[in-house]
């Protein structure tokens, strides 16, 4: 276990797979920068991965509603709608404007962690569930960005 910020108990393999996540967002950021001549291909990867990863956190909220016993009716409805709509931004990002792409999926992540507190206080989430989320948010985030920011300053 690893001790967070917020004082509860963060499971090993949870921080080695969540961070380990990251290193794609960082990567073909990171590429974005040193190889600009390919900047095209390893931005429409780092959008493509950030749609697949935002579909992914959406999908919680599937879990959460099919096996939580402590959420009420609708927010059981709530949760089962919200599960999809992140795959329904990260998916027309896929052939969007690189621009707008950025912007799609970085909407996607902070309101995807916004639903995620709401969730958090009926859902019965681990404690250490939103400290994560929201390192793990800012990091993609940035990169995203850092994309964007390719974008404008090659354009």
């Amino acid at each position: 276990m690893l001790h967070s910020s917020a004082g509860s108990d963060l499971p090993c393999h949870i921080a080695l797979l969540g961070y380990g996540g990251l290193l794609p967002f960082a990567g073909l950021a990171t590429l974005l920068w040193i190889q600009p001549e390919h900047a095209s291909h390893w931005t429409r990867a780092l959008y493509g991965y950030g749609a697949v990863i935002l579909s992914f956190v959406g999908a919680l909220h599937w879990g959460v509603a099919m096996s939580s016993p402590m959420l009420g009716r609708l927010m059981r409805r709530k949760a089962f709608i919200w599960s999809v709509v992140p795959a329904l931004i990260g998916w027309p990002a896929t052939f969007t404007d690189h621009s707008i792409a950025g912007v799609m999926l970085i909407a996607g992540f902070w309101m995807q962690l916004y639903q995620d507190h709401k969730l958090a206080g009926s859902g019965g989430l681990p404690e250490w569930y939103l400290p994560l989320r929201w390192q793990l948010s800012v990091v993609a985030t940035c990169c995203l960005a850092a994309a964007i920011l390719h974008s404008a300053v090659f354009a």
